[in-house]
């Protein structure tokens, strides 16, 4: 067919306006106007990102040619598609069936053209899935502070295209970490576990400890032998063996690892292999969502685990335990990543505005010496008198101070902080409430992250950038004066939330969902067309709010579980008074930090 009569023909069907939409016209006519061609340009037209391709690439054909490559590109996609599920992704969304019948149906150079876009089309769709996660990550809860890392058509086509082994290709698509690897091994052990028959009969006791004997005894064992946490035993007493095998069990399950098999315990035990899946499915689309270059040295905070950890080259170089932000709405701590910046040593606490309004102009208004020990500030930056001042002439949106707390050994921050500046205000800080760190469950605060060794951790992060970091921070400290320590070379944090997750030694470890986002994201993806054993049998549950009990400052009411598909229980967080200072002094501990008598409930 000629040019000029292709034209004609153009004009006459009414396709000019297409060709033109994305730049067709000037490009056909140096490539050569063929019926693929133009049903190519057609059918792209309707996506920018598609169309510039093509028209880059002269509208030739990348999978629905007759060459060896493209032959290689088509089965790489199509196998891609056909075991999407190994990734936990919906292989029902790729329409894989629909679209080999569109194939077999392209019995003209116009058909093949459309074909050729359909393809491309699912390409692009599990690629981004395959990198980037099948769900958008803020959609399903407002904690999660994500987005996918999200590439254009064109930049994935050209990488398809300029790679020379397109099965190899989209091996690279996903996340290629170690995490990652270990997570893929765990599903696969499970789901063989499943399908011959799980850890066995369930432990029908409330609590078991040492020395008991009987049928949940036996139970007990058994499960342990099949977990892979005893070893091969006919004993029907709980001994030495199922003790210790109980304390390996918790300590894998972020339990107190004390060789009891109390009500929590065996609630972890009797937990199905077909939830543990979903718990990885959801990591690894987790996994996805945080699809990037972390940084040799970062940060990670993991909220289920109660952990920070500073990470080099892969290794962990410094770990802490760490309180994270209650389970109430306004004080669950978000998942972002940021950089880290400064740490502060000797930090004043700015009160938040919703805990000074909410929290502490009640107090004051009742009695205008409460909260002694924070001091007020107008607008100007001004200390203002508090014999000046008629709290009760002021509402939450009407009151003009700021409330601070100067530097001292029972500041709410503590005596050092960490800052990644967010729009969240969320931060890592010291806290003169110790106590809480011995609890195996620490959602406590308002959404910061608090250390348990917050001087060793400065330390370690200092380390990069000092012959004797420990010496420079003690003198800063000493000095008593809020003072900014720059970072040279500045830290990724990356603040994530896994419920399942593997430790330096790969073994798998699980964690409860305090907030209740995995299970949101479990719905999500079951919705999303997700197949897999646990689609079914997994019983994931959201815990409800927790109450904060003002008699009792120090405990943490357990929270009780909803299943997924009951509406959620309002509950209203009753607030303790938020600082009860009890004649702070300087300690010194055998890591160098120092405590106050401090009974808190901390600040964010």
């Amino acid at each position: 067919m000629i040019l000029r009569s292709l034209g004609a023909s153009i004009r006459v069907s009414g396709l000019a306006i297409a060709f033109s939409a994305i730049g067709f016209s000037a490009a056909a006519a140096e490539a050569g106007i063929t019926a693929f061609k133009q049903a190519v340009a057609e059918a792209a037209s309707s996506d920018r990102d598609i169309a510039a391709f093509y028209r880059s690439n002269k509208f030739d054909a990348v999978w629905t040619g007759t060459t060896e490559e493209d032959r290689a590109r088509r089965s790489a996609l199509l196998s891609a598609m056909k075991t999407a599920s190994m990734h936990g992704l919906p292989a029902s969304r790729y329409e894989t069936d629909r679209l080999l019948r569109v194939l077999s149906n392209a019995n003209t150079p116009r058909d093949r053209g459309f074909a050729e876009v359909e393809m491309t089309k699912a390409f692009i769709q599990i690629a981004r899935d395959m990198q980037s996660g099948a769900l958008e990550p803020s959609s399903i809860d407002d904690g999660i502070k994500r987005n996918g890392v999200y590439k254009d058509a064109k930049t994935y086509l050209s990488g398809l295209t300029e790679s020379g082994h397109p099965r190899a290709y989209f091996r690279t698509l996903v996340p290629q970490t170690r995490e990652y690897a270990r997570l893929m091994k765990e599903k696969m052990r499970l789901e063989r576990l499943i399908e011959t028959g799980g850890w066995g009969p369930a432990v029908q006791a409330g609590a078991l400890e040492k020395g008991q004997s009987g049928q949940a005894v036996v139970a007990l064992r058994d499960r342990l032998m099949t977990m892979g946490y005893l070893g091969r035993t006919s004993t029907m007493v709980y001994d030495d063996n199922i003790e210790k095998a109980v304390m390996k069990f918790q300590a894998a399950h972020g339990l107190e690892p004390d060789g009891a098999a109390g009500s929590n315990t065996l609630s972890e035990i009797n937990t199905s292999p077909a939830t543990r899946l979903a718990s990885v499915l959801v990591a690894m689309e987790r996994e996805r969502w945080l699809n990037t270059e972390r940084g040799s040295r970062h940060i990670l905070v993991n909220l289920t685990d109660f952990s920070a950890r500073i990470i080099d080259n892969d290794i962990i170089t410094f770990e802490t335990r760490a309180v994270v932000g209650a389970n109430s709405h306004d004080r669950r701590s978000p998942e972002f990543s940021d950089v880290m910046e400064h740490l502060v040593i000797n930090p004043r606490w700015n009160v938040p505005r919703s805990i000074a309004v909410n929290e502490y102009l009640p107090q004051m208004q009742r009695n205008p010496g409460a909260a002694g020990h924070l001091r007020l500030y107008d607008a100007a930056g001004n200390q203002v008198s508090r014999s000046r001042v008629n709290f009760n002439a002021y509402s939450a949106s009407t009151f003009p101070f700021n409330l601070v707390q100067p530097p001292s050994d029972g500041n709410a921050l503590g005596l050092v902080k960490f800052m990644f500046p967010n729009k969240y205000n969320i931060y890592l800080h010291d806290t003169p409430s110790k106590h809480l760190f011995a609890h195996a469950r620490r959602a406590y605060s308002h959404g910061c992250i608090r250390l348990a060794q917050p001087f060793d951790f400065a330390y370690e992060v200092l380390s990069k950038q000092s012959d004797n970091p420990k010496e420079m921070f003690h003198r800063i400290l000493d000095t008593g004066q809020e003072t900014q320590v720059d970072l040279e070379k500045k830290i990724p944090v990356h603040i994530i939330y896994r419920t399942a997750f593997t430790n330096a030694k790969g073994e798998p470890q699980y964690r409860q969902d305090v907030y209740g986002r995995d299970a949101r994201i479990w719905a999500a993806m079951k919705n999303a067309g997700v197949s897999s054993p646990a689609v079914y049998a997994a019983d994931m549950q959201i815990p409800e709010p927790q109450y904060v009990a003002q008699t009792q400052p120090r405990r943490q009411q357990q929270p009780q579980a909803v299943r997924v598909s009951q509406p959620r229980t309002q509950v209203r967080v009753v607030n303790e008074p938020y600082y009860q200072v009890q004649s702070p002094q300087r300690q010194t501990q055998s890591t160098s930090t120092r405590s106050s008598q401090v009974n808190s409930r901390r600040d964010r």
